[in-house]
């Protein structure tokens, strides 16, 4: 598999056709319902903030792609976010809303409104209504009850009246918020989101360094690791036991991407190099009755959860293509071509499309963690970036037509 080769991007095209397919059902009057294993809402869930944005931002670039019907999709999604989970009140977003009339999570978390910021750059990108007006207020928001200048970073969570806030803090936040922080940037042209980017980035890698480039996930208020934090609740969904292997990958590609934007960061890209060897190195199952990645490690890289989530392959896919992109060597494309191997053998759904959120040590669909299908993100960014320039911005460099001139 060549990365570059004409056969190759026309599959990427084709999966991405189809991602956006399987997805359409998912606008509500309340926001992006969460999808079921053949793409139908599931009523029983309620409609949370952070499925809505990927949704938004998703089909954001599904309509700057040109293929009809995302557009009403995203917009659908985008005028949820100034609607039903908005709190009008207080400010901020709600975590989620439903499935009963009336019932609201009313928490303000830093992971829902770091989405926000990306969705509404997205959709400021692809021009949609209220968009800039969203945004504003987003980044206004997390700049203002999230960001914790003498730490450099995000708290996590606070209650909804921004009254109390939680004193865990948490790099998974921050991870989405780095993200959504370039996006708007490129968006707004405005640099120092881009400078508080670089901050957070600087940060983790440190830590991870620290810790032979695991990173620690969970922090108290004063920003000091907590390594052992739920070692009895290890497949927790957002907050699990020891180093997230998908991380790790995610994190080497969000360094390429600030080292690309900033220019001769020579140290971003070793920082990536070491991210991902330790991420494959640790969390390749090459021994399972069927390869692919764990969920978690310990801290000295033994298997903690050996479900394998389909996010972890996806983000394993988009750092292997943006190391070859940023260095040229060979091995990453070898990596690359493995990783889509294994999820189109494994995780892709060839039945009913979209991938499978999680299967077991065996390849077969599972639960345990992740229900469903309940977004398209991680897998529209696994067929995009390696279409794509690490910089600017993926909404940005496809509404400028920088597919497949990377």
């Amino acid at each position: 598999m060549t990365i570059d080769s004409p056969v190759h991007r026309a599959w990427l095209t084709e999966h991405t056709l189809g991602l956006l397919e399987f997805g359409r059902r998912t606008p509500g009057p309340r926001g992006a319902q969460w999808l079921d294993e053949t793409g139908a809402p599931d009523p029983a869930r309620p409609v949370l903030t952070w499925i809505t944005c990927r949704t938004a931002h998703v089909y954001a670039l599904g309509a700057m792609l040109g293929v009809p019907g995302a557009r009403p999709v995203a917009q659908a999604s985008l005028d949820a976010l100034a609607g039903a989970l908005h709190d009008d009140e207080h400010g901020g977003w709600y975590t989620s809303v439903g499935p009963g009339d009336g019932e609201v999570d009313g928490t303000k978390s830093a992971y829902a409104h770091a989405f926000v910021v990306l969705a509404a750059s997205s959709a400021c990108a692809a021009g949609l209504d209220g968009a800039r007006a969203l945004l504003d207020e987003a980044l206004a928001t997390l700049d203002a009850r999230f960001f914790e200048p003498e730490h450099g970073m995000h708290t996590d969570e606070w209650d909804v009246a921004w009254t109390r806030c939680d004193p865990y803090r948490g790099v998974n936040a921050n991870m989405h918020a780095v993200e959504a922080l370039l996006a708007a940037a490129d968006v707004t042209g405005e640099a120092r989101w881009r400078e508080r980017a670089l901050g957070i980035t600087e940060r983790v890698l440190a830590w991870a360094s620290a810790h032979d480039w695991r990173i620690p996930e969970h922090f108290d208020a004063g920003w000091r690791p907590q390594l052992m934090l739920n070692v009895d609740a290890p497949e927790d969904p957002f907050k699990p036991f020891g180093a997230t292997v998908g991380h790790g990958l995610e994190w080497a590609r969000l360094a390429l991407h600030l080292a690309a934007a900033l220019g001769a960061r020579a140290d971003l890209v070793d920082a990536a190099r070491h991210l991902y060897a330790r991420a494959v190195a640790d969390g390749w199952d090459a021994g399972a009755p069927t390869p692919g990645f764990v969920y978690t490690t310990d801290w000295e890289g033994a298997p903690v959860v050996r479900a394998r989530m389909h996010w972890v392959a996806a983000e394993a896919i988009g750092a292997a293509a943006a190391l070859l992109r940023a260095t040229g060597d060979p091995a990453y494309a070898q990596d690359y071509a493995r990783w889509w191997d294994h999820a189109a053998t494994v995780l892709i759904d060839h039945a009913h499309g979209s991938w499978h959120h999680e299967v077991d040590d065996h390849g077969r669909p599972d639960a345990g963690v992740w229900p469903g299908k309940p977004d398209l993100y991680h897998a529209m960014g696994a067929v995009l970036v390696p279409r794509l320039p690490l910089a600017p911005a993926m909404a940005v460099a496809v509404r400028d037509g920088l597919l497949d001139r990377p």
